[in-house]
């Protein structure tokens, strides 16, 4: 009987040490949801663009050095 108790206690003790080692879910959450950033925010701005077809709508001050048509096509 008390061998039983004791194989019973060391497979309790075992089975509790995986548990342990892991880390909790809060941190990765977190970690997770800090990190992201909409469309926007990874593309950036329009004027910085440099595969952009023409200046249509970007200011002059903010254009760059390559030259690109200004006039806008009508829908």
């Amino acid at each position: 009987m008390k061998r039983i108790f004791a194989l019973l206690g060391v497979w309790i003790a075992a089975s509790a040490l995986p548990a342990a080692a892991q880390p909790p879910r809060g941190s990765a959450m977190a970690a997770a949801t800090t990190a992201a950033a909409t469309g926007k925010e990874r593309l950036g701005d329009k004027a910085s663009d440099n595969q952009r077809v023409n200046d249509c709508r970007v200011p002059p001050e903010k254009r760059g050095p390559s030259k690109r048509p200004t006039e806008c096509a009508q829908k």
